[in-house]
């Protein structure tokens, strides 16, 4: 079941990528529907979320913790949302998304049309303050 983002994980694809260990990626959704989301995978290929090893879940939520942060610090928002869909590509992932309401977690809203410049500027707002 090779998606996108196995293709993005194994560097087949270029990605804006913020951070990466073993386990898992995050990267930056090249059609955000807010500036500063950012998608996190597994690089285990596994399609639904719940269909992940217990342990594997959890630690995608402690790996997304301080992505998140970085959002909220970087981002005009009241916090990061976070929203598991799983439509788009099947592979497990989550949207983490700056947010001031429930309606902005609305994936059915036209996504941003950013640059290579602005998604450049995104990403490196974000990697400088993971490095923190």
């Amino acid at each position: 079941m090779s998606s996108i983002f196995s293709k993005i994980i194994h560097r087949e694809i270029p990605a804006y990528i913020v951070a990466e260990d073993g386990q898992f990626l995050a990267f930056l959704d090249v059609f955000p529907i807010r500036e500063g989301h950012v998608l996190v995978v597994p690089k285990l290929e596994i399609d639904k979320w719940h269909d992940l090893p217990e342990i594997a879940l959890q630690q995608m939520l402690v790996f997304a913790q301080p992505i998140a942060k970085a959002i909220e610090k970087n981002f005009p928002c009241k916090r990061c949302g976070i929203s598991i869909i799983g439509l788009e590509v099947p592979h497990a992932h989550l949207h983490l998304v700056p947010i001031d309401t429930a309606d902005d977690l609305n994936f059915t809203r036209s996504k941003l049309n950013c640059n290579p410049q602005e998604l450049t500027e995104v990403h490196a707002k974000l990697c400088e303050a993971l490095k923190a």
